[in-house]
């Protein structure tokens, strides 16, 4: 079994937006109060978050969740790694290095904006990450468990203790990428290659969940990525063309080719009404409720 937790559902700027006083951002409904587009999906008891933006730490303590086995990145944009710098905390509680997943364009992004993440002698206290390279073929995450534990040391950072006790340093941070069938076990994750306007992005499917952010294109050939699924996440910002982002029509569109039983909606901005009347405006479109918007705390399973 697959199970994602939206951990927010809105566009880069949040709903409500700082100083609008519009009906959506003035809305009482929590389910109108949407933090940056974020994910959590649980599968072969492993936690593995989609994208950390700038509400990460909130996400977080708010979901009650103390660990994290893998962070999954989407792009670069700071609305979707704007909070990495906060793993530091898990790096401190949990005790590991934090597995993050991302393509080369993106980490040569991460390396400029988190450098002293990547510096050869650390800061104490930097975040301690392990940086796999991917790109659109499956790949294999495991628990971290496996891996060795970080030791703090009083204004020196984080170690390793080797067998022998002796502390070593955390070493090199990029990790190796295993793919399917290089050792059995593990969840296998399936990038689906998308375009954000002229910006390559990657969405994520594991199991019979798929997870789409960011993306106002997708090649025929991706679809096949997408058979078969129980559920399926789209983005969508406004009814009208967009440049980045699927429009509403072509959210739905998108949503019946691909054929998934559930479609839900994420990265919503505030031109969409107040929720009950978006759900409404979307059974009258749609003729039911196979297409319907997500929520921040929103659980679905496969």
């Amino acid at each position: 079994m697959t199970r994602l937790t939206f951990f927010g559902t809105g566009t880069s700027l949040g709903v409500p937006i700082i100083g609008c006083k519009c009906r959506v951002c003035s809305s009482p409904d929590p389910r109108d109060k949407r933090l940056r587009a974020s994910a959590l999906m649980e599968s072969g008891g492993m936690k593995i978050l989609i994208d950390a933006g700038p509400d990460f730490r909130t996400q977080m303590i708010r979901s009650g969740t103390s660990h994290l086995d893998a962070i999954l990145l989407t792009h670069n944009h700071m609305d979707h790694v704007g909070g990495l710098d906060d793993v530091r905390a898990l790096n401190y509680t949990d005790r590991h290095a934090i597995e993050i997943y991302a393509e080369p364009r993106v980490v040569s992004s991460l390396e400029n904006v988190y450098a002293y993440a990547f510096a050869e002698h650390k800061y104490p206290g930097s975040p301690i990450w392990h940086i796999h390279r991917i790109d659109e073929n499956p790949f294999v995450l495991r628990p971290t468990a496996s891996s060795g534990q970080l030791e703090w040391v009083h204004d020196k950072g984080y170690f390793y203790r080797a067998a022998d006790g002796t502390l070593r340093e955390t070493g090199d941070i990029d990790a190796a990428t295993e793919r399917p069938g290089e050792a059995p076990g593990g969840v296998v994750v399936t990038p689906i290659r998308g375009m954000h306007s002229k910006m390559p992005v990657l969405g994520f499917r594991i199991g019979n969940i798929a997870y789409i952010t960011d993306m106002s294109s997708i090649e025929d050939s991706e679809l096949e990525k997408l058979r078969n699924l129980e559920h399926l996440t789209l983005n969508t910002v406004s009814y009208g063309p967009h440049h980045s982002h699927f429009s509403l029509p072509e959210a739905i569109g998108l949503a019946r080719r691909i054929g998934a039983r559930h479609t839900w909606l994420t990265h919503l901005s505030h031109n969409f009404p107040p929720y009950e009347e978006f759900v409404k405006e979307l059974r009258e479109m749609t003729g039911g409720d196979s297409v319907l918007p997500a929520f921040d705390g929103l659980v679905i399973e496969d």
